[in-house]
């Protein structure tokens, strides 16, 4: 089983800048793709980001394009989202998550680790 805890989140004006983490425990997830989810009020969860297993595929919403990087530290079991030029609608509940077979990345259904979220807000 993995527990996977995200930190990073909190309060930001437009054009800010943010660096999300996630903090993986009980296994190491350096085979699995590992990708950043959001949700805001009253929307779906939607995919931000994924890196693959290697850390040399990432794949990124369209939304997020040039804005935001994942990247991953696989000896330190940890996963990353850095966020600049921050809009107000970027705001929401981030998610870190583990897809164990390594195949998916922007379905949410295809990930098997979730960790409990952490709020970004930013301000206009």
């Amino acid at each position: 089983q993995v527990q996977l805890v995200e930190s990073g989140g909190g309060l930001v004006q437009t054009g800010g800048s943010l660096r999300l983490s996630c903090a993986a425990s009980g296994r190491a997830i350096s085979f699995y793709t590992m990708g950043w989810f959001r949700q805001a009020p009253g929307k779906e969860r939607e995919f931000v980001a994924a890196i693959r297993r290697s850390g040399r595929n990432t794949y990124n919403a369209d939304s997020v394009k040039g804005r935001f990087t994942i990247s991953r530290d696989n000896a330190k079991n940890t996963v990353f989202l850095q966020m600049s030029s921050l809009r107000p609608e970027d705001t929401g509940v981030y998610y870190c998550a583990g897809d164990a077979d390594g195949l998916g990345y922007e379905n949410p259904d295809e990930y098997d680790y979730w960790g409990q979220g952490t709020q970004v807000t930013v301000s206009s």
